[in-house]
């Protein structure tokens, strides 16, 4: 697989009055914005990514005043590119905002991967610290559509993960569920023994000739634990309609997928700090899906009714 040529991402001059410091250390602190942890420091120099003075730095290296300090770009391969068309809301030189499609994975070792298609859908960030290859900063589940925040630079990577772990990311989810469910309400209910927070709050309720009703749900988890919106409302006794996995009444759709949709994101830009607002409508299969359920349900009751007659 090719690599990206080695352009400079980002240069440090080290100061006076600095001394007796080792350089993880040093560039630990320096590039907390590109690289987030001591252990990707020590995996960027063992990679050959820093340069001090030109020559590769090590671990142990002195930090002395007068360096200067290169942080390269491109040490990571680019995997083979999926040709998937996707839907662009929103794309700058450091982020995009795709629609993702039901049925894809987010990413993994498969290669029919969203993270795979990106490259052939975005244009090619203009920045000196644009990464090799765009990433989702965070997932959807692989049967989930919806809105897919991608970083395109080092910087907005490291930003925007900050504001998804600062939980400045407002989500919003539109799904369908078996039953009826009422008004708003807040589920705290603990998954894997860490707190899970889902707020909802009903849309519209439609009659369903299986589940008696179907509910159009508006949903804003305060968390992002895996699974978190299926399972939560599942046990809440209202299943999300698709759903194979947590889905114990009711019938499992065949072919129809997940009806749950990632629909709204609000956010600051992770570098100019002005706020974003993404809305898209909830997938057409929606209404098809209970206009479809409505007509089963008039055609199953009007023999009855010319009986009662």
């Amino acid at each position: 697989m090719p690599e990206e040529p080695q352009n400079v991402r980002q240069t440090h001059t080290v100061p006076d009055g600095v001394s007796d410091v080792r350089f993880s250390d040093y560039a630990r602190e320096i590039f907390k914005e590109s690289i987030t942890s001591r252990k990707g420091v020590k995996k960027a120099i063992k990679r050959g990514e820093f340069l001090v003075d030109g020559t590769p730095a090590a671990t142990g290296t002195w930090v002395r005043p007068g360096q200067t300090i290169d942080l390269l770009s491109g040490g990571e391969r680019i995997g083979k590119e999926f040709h998937l068309k996707l839907e662009r809301l929103y794309e700058d030189d450091h982020l995009a905002v795709i629609h993702k499609p039901a049925g894809f994975p987010v990413s993994g070792n498969r290669f029919k991967t969203i993270q795979n298609a990106l490259a052939p859908n975005l244009t090619r960030s203009r920045q000196d610290d644009r990464l090799p290859c765009p990433r989702p900063v965070h997932r959807l589940d692989s049967q989930t559509s919806g809105l897919l925040v991608v970083a395109k630079t080092h910087r907005a990577q490291v930003r925007l993960g900050n504001l998804f772990s600062e939980k400045r990311v407002r989500k919003t989810y539109r799904a369908i569920v078996i039953g009826k469910l009422a008004g708003a309400g807040t589920i705290t209910t603990e998954l894997e023994g860490k707190p899970a927070v889902t707020r909802y709050q009903s849309v519209s309720h439609s009659p369903s000739l299986h589940n008696r009703w179907l509910t159009r749900v508006d949903l804003f988890p305060e968390t992002g634990r895996t699974h978190q919106l299926r399972v939560h409302l599942s046990g809440l006794g209202h299943p999300i309609l698709g759903d194979k996995l947590y889905g114990s009444e009711g019938f499992i759709l065949r072919g129809r997928g997940l009806f749950l949709c990632a629909v709204e994101l609000q956010f600051p830009h992770p570098i100019s700090n002005n706020p974003l607002h993404i809305k898209i409508a909830e997938p057409a299969k929606f209404d098809q899906m209970v206009r479809w359920e409505e007509a089963r349900l008039q055609r199953t009751q009007a023999p009855q009714q010319q009986d009662d007659a």
